[in-house]
């Protein structure tokens, strides 16, 4: 009984492994009845795959060498910044940020002259011009009741303990909304005009964009241009 174990056990292990090595075999006359050619664009499409897999890699995680001390801005992220300096006067210098969809916003660069008076801004005021911007409500999609302005249109009017400065559009366009807030605090504009403390938000059409772009300077141009009178901190 205990032989036939064995025996039966023995016979069934030698047909296993020559079902295996048939396998093997017949796995290995498959493939060389693969074209020569073929077998080279098989491995030329798998060093491809690894060379994107390696690309892709690369994008999603970052070399930590090449990251920054500190995150970019929200601003810095979706907007392109944009300056137009000495505008109709000199020292009236305004960033422009335009995000993708078009809009820009306008605001006080740091090197603006009303920085330069001791204790900066202390007031704004909106009602310039015929109109106060402040009560400007636009509605709808198609922006009802926006105010078309021209580049040199008036703003607001901003104030120091010792002059008050108008700030104008800059860019030609439909004037959507205006900060606000800075009514009430104009602080803002002193310690963040970059962001909380905007001005103005504008649409222009896509060609008076590309009219307006002509007259505006990159963030790097407005560093090298301004690089003597250049707050660093409320830079992006």
């Amino acid at each position: 009984m205990l032989f036939s174990f064995f025996t039966n056990s023995f016979t069934e292990e030698f047909k296993f492994q020559k079902h295996d090595r048939h396998l093997q075999l017949n796995t290995r006359s498959k493939t060389n009845l693969i074209p020569k050619k073929l077998k080279i664009e098989i491995f030329q499409s798998s060093l491809h795959q690894e060379e994107d897999e390696d690309e892709l890699r690369k994008l999603l995680l970052s070399d930590i060498g090449e990251l920054t001390l500190s995150p970019p801005s929200a601003t810095q992220v979706n907007f392109v910044s944009y300056f137009i300096t000495d505008f109709t006067k000199p020292g009236h210098d305004h960033y422009i940020y335009r995000h993708a969809n078009g809009l820009c916003v306008v605001g006080l660069a740091p090197t603006h002259i009303a920085f330069k008076d001791q204790g900066g801004i202390t007031n704004i005021d909106f009602n310039v011009g015929k109109s106060d911007r402040s009560v400007l409500k636009v509605s709808g999609k198609r922006k009802k009741n926006a105010m078309r302005s021209e580049s040199n249109t008036a703003l607001c009017k901003v104030s120091t303990a010792i002059d008050s400065y108008i700030v104008r559009c800059c860019v030609k366009g439909s004037l959507l909304e205006v900060n606000e807030r800075l009514i009430k605090q104009p602080q803002l504009l002193n310690s963040s005009a970059d962001r909380e403390g905007y001005i103005a938000i504008i649409m222009p059409r896509p060609a008076d964009w590309t009219k307006n772009k002509e007259s505006l300077i990159t963030l790097e141009e407005y560093k090298d241009k301004k690089q003597d009178g250049l707050l660093e901190p409320c830079l992006l």
